[in-house]
């Protein structure tokens, strides 16, 4: 795993993105930057329809912006397909973690971890020597990051048995087989029991200390507040505020935007 440390161009720039649907704007000239030093956490917050999915999806390639770039270690990546960009270093995790029932969690990293194949498709339709040494080496590195992700005792359940916490973090280490550099976590957290959440916290920290940036969507605010080193608030599709989580916390447009009353606790 990697160390953090400074890198000497911008890890990933967002610059004025915008997207248009129809008559809807759904995302209005938000600029956002991880800064050149790995291995920080940045979120991404706001109530609901503020845009932060859609801004999530330009940024990975799922959408492309009607204006605007994104960079990453200064390549231009905007309007690049998702599996162009995940090969790139950016490395995108969903809501809902998609799984074969049937398959073990080390087979769904396994499988995650196939942009790491070294084997020609000659090679793996022939059943060389070579692909099943790659074949041995991938399922190696999976097993190694469920076990550094805290997943090894369940290697080998398969995912129709696991809890619904355990197949969030499933997800993030199927993410992590994509040997990240950056990691867009899309609601970690959501439906996690407050066991739960403190153990996915620890090991989205444990996962940045290792060196990845972490890119992190979510409306758990006390989890946001407690992990982050930097906030963005969108709000109706707009950027309205940037700072630490104690600039947030105080930041009176945040609150009435966000909140709507002031005394109401969301976890702030």
């Amino acid at each position: 795993m990697m160390t953090s440390t400074p890198s000497s161009t911008v890890i990933l720039q967002a610059s004025g993105l915008s997207k248009r649907f129809g008559g809807l704007l759904a995302n209005d000239d938000i600029s956002l930057s991880l800064g050149t030093e790995t291995g920080k956490v940045t979120s991404v917050i706001g109530p609901n329809g503020a845009g932060k999915s859609t801004f999530f999806k330009m940024l990975a390639g799922f959408c492309a912006p009607s204006t605007g770039k994104v960079h990453l270690f200064g390549e231009d990546i905007t309007g690049l397909a998702p599996h162009k960009i995940s090969a790139r270093g950016l490395v995108r995790t969903f809501q809902e973690t998609t799984i074969f029932p049937e398959l073990s969690a080390l087979e769904h990293v396994a499988l995650a971890r196939q942009l790491s194949r070294r084997a020609n498709d000659l090679q793996v339709f022939g059943g060389t020597a070579a692909a099943r040494r790659d074949e041995e080496r991938m399922r190696a590195d999976a097993l190694e990051i469920l076990r550094f992700l805290d997943l090894g005792s369940v290697a080998d359940s398969v995912a129709k048995t696991l809890p619904h916490g355990y197949l969030r973090l499933l997800g993030i280490a199927m993410g992590m087989a994509a040997s990240p550099k950056v990691l867009l976590l899309d609601e970690p957290y959501a439906g996690l029991n407050p066991d739960e959440t403190d153990r996915a916290v620890e090991l989205t920290r444990k996962i940045a200390a290792s060196g990845v940036s972490i890119l992190l969507v979510e409306h758990d605010m006390k989890a946001v507040m407690k992990i982050s080193d930097t906030i963005h608030v969108l709000y109706f599709g707009k950027k309205i505020a940037e700072g630490t989580p104690e600039e947030i916390r105080n930041n009176e447009q945040v609150i009435e935007a966000y909140l709507g009353k002031e005394d109401e606790d969301i976890g702030l």
